[in-house]
């Protein structure tokens, strides 16, 4: 259930952090601004409160509780194996990152071996949660879960909803990972919009149009306001490359729906979409592209030379956005 304001979110803790990048960075402040000791490491020194995970093991109190922050795969699924040898009984270790759900049910039984618990949490809010929140959604035994409960406090948005205890291990990131199914189809469906009002020369300024579906329309999302930013920094997205990636969830996704019987055409659409960008320079990428790059601080690509290829990694020009991510870190999740 959702936590409500109140003296819950006044309860403090010790907490260690591994991960400084765009968002653990972020996530380190805001636990902070709400009074939590937090112990950070992070593989660029000038970002880390200690210099190895020892360290940070040793500057917690017992119970320990440890957040991982680092991207999904053999770097996450490391940490916790360096992290079982670290820590003892009735510690626990949070998987904050976007590691798939099948992941936690390894994680957690190699450390439940002894005694440690695992509580694994999809987190959202991109390069803009240390000012607004996160989206919490976890999932883990109750009583592992009340360890942590200071920290989701600390982090998710004021107000009612915005935090979740989804379920069993595995349940947080499992219902991360639909929240960015759903992402993809959603930020396709702007993004082609936006391409046939481009298209059909009838509209005098797209850009306007959307901004006025802002109020009052069923569609006005936070998504919409970032498309609308992108379009005001950038007018027809000229200096953006049609080329989106995608985070490795969309396919997951698809592939649960596959798994469970149950149709993704939206979501498989969408990821199908991305899919195609890699191979022709398209407006309705480039939309996406620029929403990306607005709610996680993602890099995109300039568009290529006449005759050559797009560029790598970087902006066309620095933005208050990309300024929000922060020291950036290799150890540090991404959004879709």
């Amino acid at each position: 259930m959702p936590c409500s304001a109140g003296t819950a979110r006044l309860r403090t803790m010790d907490i260690g952090l591994i991960g400084l990048g765009k968002m653990g960075g972020n996530m380190r402040e805001r636990m902070r601004r709400a009074g939590l000791t937090v112990v950070g490491y992070d593989r660029n020194p000038e970002v880390s409160d200690v210099d190895s995970l020892p360290a940070l093991v040793d500057a917690l109190p017992s119970p320990k509780v440890v957040w991982v922050m680092v991207p999904a795969g053999e770097p996450t699924r490391a940490t916790v194996r360096e992290l079982s040898e670290l820590l003892g009984e009735g510690d626990v270790v949070v998987d904050g990152g976007n590691s798939r759900w099948t992941d936690d049910l390894a994680n957690a039984e190699l450390l439940a071996q002894k005694g440690i618990g695992y509580v694994d949490c999809g987190v959202s809010g991109g390069v803009w949660g240390l000012e607004n929140g996160y989206a919490l959604m976890y999932g883990g035994d109750a009583d592992d879960v009340a360890k942590v409960q200071p920290a989701f406090d600390a982090l998710r948005p004021e107000g009612e909803f915005g935090s979740v205890h989804a379920g069993k291990v595995g349940a947080g990131h499992f219902s991360k990972m639909v929240h960015n199914g759903i992402e993809y189809a959603i930020m396709q469906a702007y993004a082609e919009g936006y391409e046939l009002l481009e298209k059909a020369e009838l509209t005098d300024n797209v850009t306007e149009v959307f901004r006025s579906w802002r109020e009052g329309t069923v569609i006005r999302s936070w998504l919409l306001d970032l498309m609308v930013a992108a379009l005001d920094e950038d007018p027809g997205l000229s200096k953006i490359a049609g080329y989106a990636e995608d985070s490795g969830e969309g396919r997951w996704t698809v592939e649960a729906g596959i798994e469970n019987a149950v149709a993704t055409p939206a979501i498989t659409a969408a990821l199908y979409a991305r899919f195609v960008s890699r191979q022709d320079d398209s407006p309705t990428m480039k939309a996406v592209a620029a929403m990306r790059n607005q709610f996680g601080g993602h890099a995109v690509r300039t568009p290529a030379p006449k005759g050559g290829d797009v560029a790598d990694g970087g902006r066309a020009d620095q933005t208050e956005t990309a300024q929000k991510a922060g020291a950036g870190s290799a150890e540090e999740p991404s959004e879709s």
